[in-house]
């Protein structure tokens, strides 16, 4: 039997510009996003079935909640609607990376569930670039993986036309979750958005110097709402400062998950080791940022 199988990366915010809530309860955002390319990942797989199921295994699967109100069932019954196929799949689901972590896990789950699914059930990727959006404002980005800017409340996405060759990461999350609708409300709360605004046009990053030195003029500004609710990212954010040969350190999304750009991914890698002996109750991922794969795989 044939199977269909695919990565799905983290979701990085390098930085996070939020606006004041807007009547229909959304805020409008600008953000660089990238994706991890080794090290933090899920996984996706689905093979030929009369029914359409998913199984969610791994280290993470007990934290994804229940079956029916999994994202990336919604999705397969989407795109199976939307592409009229007559027919199931068995979906399988790898959770790997951290729920509730800042990091776009479940929609890359969704967005990359779309592509597997496209492949199985032979159905154009453009009917799953229309699905997308309705399965929320990250699948969309997801689904295509690449560096980009967001904007509006999401749905405005434009990717980077110049990115680094290389990007080292640390991605660390204290193991504690944050559900992005706390962190907004006390976002909101704090008269969250007056600080907003809209930076010009992005410059070309030709060199990891180049990326480092313009988002150190950025900022995340959820990071202050989500340190009230999840303490530990203060901590997290202060051991990383601390390592060698880190760059640049920052929460992403909504949190608890940050990140340090490293000068090397050796360096990201000896970090990680570091920061497990220090915490070892924490999830620390070296990965590289940029591009995630979309590259479905199949075996017999």
């Amino acid at each position: 039997m044939i199977r269909y199988f695919a990565l799905a990366p983290a979701k990085v915010n390098l930085y996070l510009h939020v606006g004041a809530v807007k009547p229909n309860g959304r805020h409008a955002l600008d953000s660089l996003v990238a994706f991890t390319s080794i090290g933090a990942t899920d996984s996706i797989s689905a093979e030929p079935s009369d029914d359409l199921t998913l199984r969610v295994y791994g280290p993470r699967a007990a934290q994804t909640g229940p079956l029916e109100d999994n994202l990336v069932l919604r999705a397969a019954q989407a795109l199976k609607d939307a592409g009229r196929v007559k027919t199931g799949a068995a979906i399988g689901l790898q959770k790997l990376l951290p729920v509730a972590a800042g990091i776009g896990g479940g929609s890359s789950d969704a967005a990359m569930a779309l592509r597997v699914l496209c492949r199985l059930w032979d159905v154009p990727l453009d009917i799953a670039r229309a699905v997308a959006p309705s399965l929320g404002g990250d699948v969309p980005v997801a689904f295509e993986a690449v560096p980009s800017r967001m904007r509006g409340e999401g749905e405005q996405v434009e990717p980077v036309a110049v990115w680094p060759d290389f990007v080292p990461v640390l991605l660390v999350n204290p193991n504690v979750p944050c559900p992005t609708g706390p962190v907004f409300r006390a976002f909101d709360a704090a008269s969250g958005g007056a600080a907003f605004h809209v930076p010009a046009a992005l410059p070309a990053f030709s060199s990891r110097d180049v990326l480092v030195r313009w988002l150190a003029g950025q900022r995340n500004d959820l990071e202050r709402a989500a340190m009230g609710l999840v303490p530990e990212i203060d901590d997290v954010l202060t051991l990383l400062g601390r390592l060698r040969g880190v760059e640049l350190v920052r929460m992403s999304g909504s949190g608890a998950t940050c990140f340090a750009i490293c000068d090397a991914l050796a360096t990201a890698e000896r970090a990680s080791i570091e920061l497990k002996s220090l915490r070892p109750g924490w999830w620390a991922a070296p990965s590289r940022l940029g591009a995630g794969s979309v590259e479905v795989d199949q075996s017999d």
